[in-house]
């Protein structure tokens, strides 16, 4: 009975949304193709003055990424990018115990990659790597390095973490030291590898045993090297604690070469290095030595930098060297690493000098409600190669002052389990014409503009770049030898540094008229 009563009802609701979702397509797409989600009632805008025009990033720092780049990458639009990694190690177990007559059996250094294993129905497993971009062979150069890497920067009276960049490297080849190992024509497998584990019962009895670890860069490491630094070292001052240690072997810097690309993403402090080796060993509560296989593990968890040599391609060179920061470009590059961000500017100019721009004035004094904004950004299919690889995300924060929208601390999707779909209220995803191009990016700003109009938020300039993973909020610092000026820009989003491609967006001037770059604004009057 409650069901037949009911059925009436939800009839009349269904007709309800069908008829509003009709109406709310009308809406939305006067102006403009792009739909927002709007209530009936909401009016659209899009005649608000927009600026925009791209500014080339200088260094950027490189440590404390939640993520590691090693390789090259041919961007077809903005051309290659080396990027070699410095990796300081610690000991696992400081002052490691090695006694009598040690024997160096192997040296292995292990860099695990992003992998999922994947079981058939047999049993079988087998892996898919994640992050890892090209097949063209590349060498890989390993040195010990004689550059002494700081938790703390001198300069504010050891208070503030030391920050490396991007642009070092080659400040840190000056500081290269012996060439440990190369590893020629490169490239990753999905093969597993067997490690020997090795446990002491209670009775102090060793035993080993084997267990299979995910893909990764595997290989052995010439002995003589290890053997002198660190097992002929035991008992001395340097293998008695890790600041001791970190002084004495500072790292190891890893120095790639090759044509094309070959780029490995992964996490430094998931590597290892581990010494194995045999030697005689007092054996508990007997006067007797027996002979036990042992290892020392060196651990990469500590400090980690990136330095990057770009090639950038000459015309956009060219062209981010004169941009037209008063009236705004056609065309906006934007780029991950040592990046490239488009700078937004919202409602024009401020004719009567009272400190707040005529148009932004005018919104308040109408008291709007705001139902939604959105920017509207439309890739340059025209500039796009059919080859190039488009970035999934681009992420939008204040430029000014180094920090995120309050828009993202606010989206409902932030706990999406899959990172390519965190935040895709406020950051949409890439959005795909029938052919499979990028077509737009739409980034929704509401509860900024909803700030700006009714709490009288600072209407800063918007800064929009490459993400890798928008789920990282964190941001780095970028290095201004120029600074200040007006178009200075002290912090970036980590996970921009963390992204390798890049795209061209229809910038507010572009010749194609529907393709400008649009500020989409759905409100209500209330006065």
């Amino acid at each position: 009975m409650k069901i037949n009563n009911a059925l009436p009802k939800l009839l009349v609701v269904l007709s309800a949304i069908v008829l509003m979702a009709s109406c709310e397509e009308e809406i939305g797409t006067i102006g403009s193709e792009v739909i927002g989600d709007q209530d009936v009632n909401a009016t659209l805008d899009i005649t608000r003055t927009i600026r925009s025009y791209s500014k080339k990033l200088q260094a950027v720092q490189t440590n404390g990424l939640q993520l590691n780049q090693l390789g090259l990458y041919n961007d077809p639009i903005y051309g290659m990018s080396k990027v070699n990694l410095l990796a300081q190690v610690a000991l696992e177990t400081p002052n490691p115990s090695i006694n009598f007559l040690p024997q160096l059996d192997s040296v292995v250094l292990y860099i695990p990659y992003f992998s999922e294993e994947i079981t058939d129905d047999l049993g079988e497993s087998s892996y898919v790597l994640d992050s890892i971009y090209g097949n063209t062979p590349m060498n890989i150069s390993i040195f010990e390095s004689n550059y002494f890497l700081r938790d703390f920067d001198p300069n504010s009276g050891f208070e503030d973490i030391q920050s490396y960049y991007s642009n070092q490297n080659d400040l840190f080849e000056s500081f290269k030291g012996e060439l440990i190992y190369s590893l020629t024509d490169f490239l990753p497998s999905t093969e597993s590898y067997t490690e020997t584990i090795f446990e002491q019962d209670d009775a102090g009895e060793g035993t080993s045993e084997n267990s299979f670890v995910a893909p990764g860069i595997r290989v052995k490491l010439p002995e003589a090297f290890f053997r002198e630094k660190i097992l002929n070292m035991e008992g001395t001052p340097e293998l008695l604690n890790n600041n001791n240690f970190r002084e004495y072997f500072r790292g190891l810097f890893f120095e790639v070469e090759g044509t094309d690309t070959n780029l490995l993403k992964f996490d430094m402090t998931a590597a290892k290095l581990d010494i194995y080796f045999t030697s005689q060993f007092d054996k508990p509560g007997t006067r007797n030595r027996t002979r036990e296989e042992k290892k020392i593990t060196l651990l990469f968890d500590a400090i980690n930098v990136n330095v990057f040599e770009n090639e950038l391609n000459g015309q956009i060179q060219s062209e981010l060297l004169s941009q037209d920061q008063q009236n705004g470009e056609d065309r906006l590059y934007v780029r991950g690493g040592e990046g490239i961000a488009a700078v937004v500017s919202l409602f024009g100019d401020d004719a009567d000098g009272n400190g707040v721009a005529d148009e932004l004035d005018e919104i308040r004094q109408n008291n709007w409600l705001i139902n939604e904004a959105n920017l509207i950004f439309y890739v340059d299919k025209d500039a796009i190669t059919d080859d190039a690889q488009e970035p999934e995300r681009l992420i939008i924060y204040d430029i000014d002052n180094g920090r995120l929208l309050t828009d993202y601390s606010l989206d409902t999707t932030s706990g999406e389990s899959e990172q390519v779909d965190a935040y895709t209220t406020h950051l949409g995803r890439l959005v795909r014409d029938s052919d499979g191009k990028g077509d737009y990016y739409k980034l929704r700003i509401t509860n900024h503009l909803s700030s700006l109009i009714h709490q009288d938020s600072t209407n800063v300039k918007l800064g929009v770049i490459v993400s890798q993973n928008v789920a990282v909020p964190n941001f780095q610092q970028v290095q201004n030898t120029n600074a200040p000026t007006r178009d200075y820009t002290e912090q970036v989003p980590s996970s921009s540094v963390m992204s390798d491609q890049g795209t061209i967006l229809h910038g507010n001037t572009s010749a194609d008229l529907t393709k400008r770059l649009k500020l989409q604004i759905y409100y209500t009057d209330s006065n």
